[in-house]
């Protein structure tokens, strides 16, 4: 199965001011590693939430930024470890760098990832240079911009992976939820956990939020919790048929029929949820490491031995 979708360019990223003075940069089409990022731009300097995958495209976020704001970014807060989401790091010399204790550890663990080769070998990551979070902490960590609060809250187990936080404005009722949330595209546990994916989820809708960054496609509302929470429900369903079966995860995910969620970018992360699903019905507790080649591998082979489509 392939996930080629494109013969022309994507669409340009841009800029969407989604509250007074708060703003998410929306990078189409949010398949793999094509992130959404934001920023706060307030009197006093400006507050980025996550950076881009590659050295050209968080060169244009910045570029972005500068358009609406020519005050020094002064805070750069991580919501997990994932390169879309922290390659570009490296280039906010000038900011704090913030994230949970988790996202510091596994960046330093993984380098500069060799996994990146399991994706479409044209792709121009530009200079990589490591720059994990250095300021870090383990629970929630509050910043301000001017006066607007903005609370950085650590999920607390695996979800999409072992160490995402999400970034909630009480007072506009808007949320940047990283990768716990996709629109438009397949969500992905492998690094993480199914179950702890769907308990996310019910503490994001605790919070009330009317806007929500996702961390890849458009900007949404909370509806958008159910198209996730039902993807994660289909996994779990699709790996209890499978391991009742004896089938791989590989071969349960081929012999499944994807329904409604056909329509998803990025079909083949079932492969990779499945290999997360059925540890966990093994016993592996959440976010336990189990082997990402062998899911990688898989997920190649049922895109029909291909390299994973990546456009960024």
């Amino acid at each position: 199965m392939s996930s080629s979708r494109h013969d022309h360019p994507l669409p340009p990223p841009r800029v969407e001011e989604v509250s007074d003075g708060v703003y998410a940069y929306v990078q189409p089409d949010g398949s793999w590693w094509i992130n959404n990022t934001g920023f706060l731009a307030g009197r006093r300097g400006v507050i980025c939430v996550d950076a881009c995958s590659t050295e050209h495209r968080t060169r244009l976020l910045r570029e972005a930024i500068g358009k609406v704001s020519g005050r020094p970014i002064t805070t750069l807060i991580n919501t997990h470890h994932h390169g879309d989401h922290t390659f570009g790091n490296w280039l906010f010399p000038e900011a704090t760098i913030v994230g949970h204790e988790g996202v510091r550890a596994q960046i330093l663990a993984d380098g500069v990832p060799s996994y990146r080769s399991a994706w479409s070998a044209e792709v121009e990551w530009g200079a990589l240079e490591l720059a994990p979070p250095f300021l870090t902490f383990t629970d929630r960590i509050t910043v301000h911009s001017d006066d607007l609060r903005c609370e950085v809250r650590h999920v607390g187990h695996a979800a999409h992976t072992t160490n995402d936080s999400y970034v909630w404005i009480p007072e506009r009722r808007v949320l940047f939820c990283g990768d716990l949330v996709f629109n438009g595209g397949t969500p992905f546990v492998l690094m993480g956990s199914v179950t702890g994916a769907l308990d996310a989820l019910a503490r994001l809708r605790e919070l009330g939020a009317e806007t929500i960054v996702p961390g890849h496609g458009e900007v949404c509302g909370p509806e958008v919790y159910d198209e996730v929470e039902g993807y994660l429900r289909f996994v779990l369903e699709t790996a209890g048929r499978g391991r009742r079966a004896g089938l791989s995860p590989l071969d349960a995910a081929r012999q499944c029929d994807l329904g409604e969620w056909s329509r998803l970018l990025d079909a083949e992360r079932l492969v990779g949820n499945l290999h997360r699903a059925y540890a966990e019905l093994d016993g592996r507790p959440p976010g336990a490491p189990i082997d990402l080649t062998a899911a990688l591998l898989d997920m190649i082979t049922y895109n029909g031995g291909r390299p994973l489509s990546c456009l960024a």
